[in-house]
């Protein structure tokens, strides 16, 4: 089995694009099969490399490993052998109408009540028409002539699917440069790259209906289809006009967790419940393209925040150590990324601990007093998790406090802060000398 993931280098990955990736990849992974990158870059004016660039490091930060790569800009002359075979057999003609003249076409269809589809006027012009117009300057766009037999297929997630042929308009394959159109070079690359399976959004169910003709003019084998409804806002509005919040890289910035994601976008649209999972494999195993219903899902991204939580709570220190040493932190070691990850909502909320534990505060002292008699009662090292509970001990015997006026300045002096992580676990990291010129005030 193998599926692919065809982006444009036109611009930057969403959350839409990621869900249909990510399903694409452990559908592939699922079946033991293979998983194609394809980079459809034949729209020179707006792909960039930058764009392309981006897509990998986008798709390498979810987790998603590919074992095939292509661009269609490297592969022209396949299209154009693919067009002229068409030509031969009669199913691509060329038409020399305008946009202007197509659009006043379309409008006067709607107008009569009609639908929207080309006429097919061009197939009545003569030799010496054809020539004519050539030589006002006119070059032609090619449409692929559908055959006016009804077109079906069982999709995988709409089911039976079923377009009366008459009632399509015949698709522009080639524009008036020659160059090739997505309902080509997608189903050329489909057929010759041996995708056996395309899961896309259901925005592309109509040229499916197109492409299912198209792969059977080529003689290729005709995959399985599976269209997914395209992703909501929790209110129900579409996306488009939020996606630049909802970049990977704006994500990735704002320190979400690439698992977050995927385990929220490899159910969304199914009756299952959204749990963090540790592992793209364990997500791979779980996955059933038949869970999947017709309905909008709806994409909220405050339901992230307890998936980033639980992930990261669970976050061994071997899978930060990298992430900490980029950020400047060599030092933060195991035990204190295992004393404060239950606290963190993201990966840099850690970060100010590593001065907590083994750099200088400045303390907060609420009441000067009580820290010095707290300071004379330190017990001498080493320390560990059971000695917060002697010292506090000791400090309660010593001044009748308990409860949040024993506790609570005690915090303030040893961290500056007034919450976080348990201090049985920082208190044996700060140490002695650091807790004892904290707590006399000194940082």
């Amino acid at each position: 089995m193998k599926l692919r993931f065809a982006p444009s280098p036109t611009g930057q990955l969403h959350v839409g694009n990621a869900r249909v990736a990510l399903l694409n990849w452990l559908w592939a992974r699922k079946e033991g099969g293979s998983f194609l990158l394809r980079l459809d870059d034949t729209d020179r004016e707006r792909s960039t490399e930058a764009f392309a660039a981006g897509i990998e490091e986008d798709l390498r930060w979810l987790g998603l490993d590919w074992d095939a790569f292509a661009r269609q800009s490297e592969r022209m002359e396949r299209y154009a052998a693919a067009a002229e075979r068409l030509r031969e057999a009669g199913r691509l003609y060329p038409c020399y109408e305008t946009a202007e003249e197509l659009e006043l076409k379309r409008r006067l269809a709607l107008k009569s009540g009609r639908p929207p589809v080309y006429d097919r006027a061009a197939l009545g012009l003569s030799e010496a028409e054809r020539a004519g117009l050539e030589g006002e300057g006119r070059r032609p766009h090619w449409r692929f002539r559908l055959a006016e037999a009804p077109v079906a297929w069982e999709d995988a997630v709409r089911g039976p699917q079923r377009f009366e042929g008459g009632h399509l308009s015949d698709p522009v394959l080639l524009r008036e440069d020659g160059r090739p159109l997505y309902t080509l070079t997608s189903v050329v690359d489909d057929i010759e790259l041996g995708v056996t399976a395309v899961l896309r959004g259901e925005d592309h169910v109509a040229n499916t209906a197109v492409q299912v003709q198209l792969f059977e003019a080529l003689g290729g084998v005709l995959p399985r289809f599976a269209h997914l409804p395209l992703i909501a806002d929790a209110g129900g509005q579409g996306l488009s006009k939020r996606l630049g919040s909802l970049s990977l890289q704006a994500l990735r910035e704002d320190g979400l967790e690439p698992l977050a994601l995927c385990s929220y976008l490899a159910k969304l649209g199914t009756p299952d419940p959204v749990e963090a999972r540790g592992s793209l494999a364990e997500l791979a195993s779980e996955f059933d393209i038949g869970r999947f219903g017709r309905a909008t899902p709806k994409f909220d991204p405050a339901e992230l925040e307890p998936l980033n939580a639980k992930l990261l709570h669970a976050l061994p220190h071997a899978a930060v150590a990298g992430w900490l040493a980029e950020q400047g932190l060599p030092g933060f070691d195991e035990a204190l990324w295992t004393a404060v990850r239950g606290n963190l909502q993201r990966r840099s909320d850690a970060l100010p601990w590593y001065a907590v534990a083994y750099g200088e505060i400045e303390p907060l002292i609420e009441d000067a007093g009580f820290c010095e008699q707290a300071a004379a009662l330190l017990p001498p090292e080493p320390w560990d998790e059971s000695s917060w509970g002697a010292w506090t001990a000791a400090v309660k015997q010593a001044t009748g406090r308990k409860g949040r006026e024993l506790f609570h300045p005690l915090r303030l002096a040893l961290t500056g802060r007034d919450s976080g992580p348990e201090l049985k676990a920082l208190l044996p990291l700060i140490g002695r000398e650091r807790a004892l010129a904290r707590l006399l005030g000194r940082g």
